[in-house]
């Protein structure tokens, strides 16, 4: 009897804990998530080019896959890692301004177990919204992707709530299509379909779970040194300038269109102007000794940054000072580059996330 009376008791006990552990737990998860949602964000989810990305080209050779070559990465981290520029990119910095680490690129997603925590970047160079010809997967292979993780179960409803992304589009899709017809004028008459399906790949990304979407218009295109070497890197090119100018305008018009609770969710991040004005070095800018040369470029106009002969010799030439260069190479910022546009920047996404 004495015996039974025991098990009765015990039994009951672990009924008791077992409720009181799942409602502390549950309840400990709810909490957590919607603290966190209130005070700051954990996670960084990225797509886009290179402008973005963070490693996730394959290593081919110099040729294809400059970012995993000398002279890459010199500043940080000191080595070529898969970033289009001497050190940090946009996707660095953005990271820094919601207090986190930069997100692991999809690449290496299972190079260990903590590798996860700050999200994922699946930004890929060359990319577009659409294929631009160069095998890398476009936006919406992208978001697939992300999917796939949440699908896995690597991702929780939680941890998406307490996330930001992050759509970098650089232009690709306009440069690709130019050079395919031979024709600038097949640009402009591109916009309105990659407009179209980057609403199409918004509305993705948010309906994910994802709770703020910062979304990049153009820099101005004409004032590369890929374009601005015509000139003698003394003026940009209008032409591709006004292309963005129809590009950014379409992208404005088409977020004002979403409705008043998506739009809520969504920063229309302005690149175009901060560029425009570092290489036009207006009053207020951070100075550079040389805002429209690449601190990187090849010996001719047909060589490129990092590029080498069949015997290992150099065909480009390197600046002396990286700091005093807007660009590192003919199409991507240097890290000082990026730092003088985040000084407009940062102000913009804090508020947006904060606020």
């Amino acid at each position: 009897m004495e015996k039974i009376q025991y098990s009765c008791i015990f039994f009951h006990a672990i009924i008791l804990a077992s409720i009181l552990l799942v409602s502390r737990g549950v309840n400990t998860k709810e909490n957590n998530c919607t603290q966190k949602i209130g005070s700051s964000y954990s996670k960084l989810f990225v797509f886009g080019d290179s402008y973005a990305d963070t490693g996730n080209l394959g290593k081919l050779d110099r040729e294809f896959t400059h970012s995993w070559y000398d002279p890459y990465g010199i500043t940080f981290p000191g080595k070529p890692i898969g970033r289009f520029s001497n050190g940090r990119v946009l996707t660095d910095f953005v990271a820094s301004f919601i207090g986190i680490k930069s997100p692991v690129p999809y690449k290496v997603r299972k190079a260990g177990p903590n590798v996860l925590q700050h999200g994922m970047n699946f930004a890929v160079g060359g990319s577009g919204v659409f294929d631009t010809g160069s095998f890398q997967r476009n936006l919406s292979i992208q978001i697939d992707l992300l999917k796939q993780q949440i699908d896995l179960g690597f991702y929780s409803a939680c941890d998406l709530e307490m996330s930001v992304g992050l759509m970098a589009v650089s232009g690709n899709d306009y440069s690709y299509v130019a050079a395919r017809d031979n024709n600038t004028s097949a640009a402009l008459d591109y916009v309105p379909l990659v407009v179209k399906q980057m609403k199409a790949d918004i509305k993705r990304i948010l309906s994910l779970g994802i709770t703020k979407l910062i979304v990049t218009n153009l820099h101005p295109l004409g004032c590369t040194p890929y374009l601005s070497r015509a000139l003698n890197f003394t003026d940009c090119d209008a032409l591709a300038n006004i292309g963005v100018l129809i590009h950014n305008t379409a992208l404005k018009n088409m977020l004002n269109q979403l409705d008043n609770t998506t739009n809520s969710r969504i920063l229309l991040l302005d690149l175009n102007d901060p560029f425009y004005n570092i290489v036009s070095q207006v009053n207020g800018v951070r100075r550079f000794e040389n805002a429209r040369r690449p601190c990187c470029e090849g010996f001719t106009k047909d060589n490129y940054c990092g590029e080498q002969d069949e015997k290992g010799n150099k065909k480009y030439a390197l600046c002396a000072n990286r700091d005093e260069h807007f660009y590192w190479d003919d199409v991507h910022p240097t890290q000082a580059g990026w730092t003088a546009v985040s000084e407009s920047i940062r102000p913009i996404i804090s508020r947006f996330l904060f606020q």
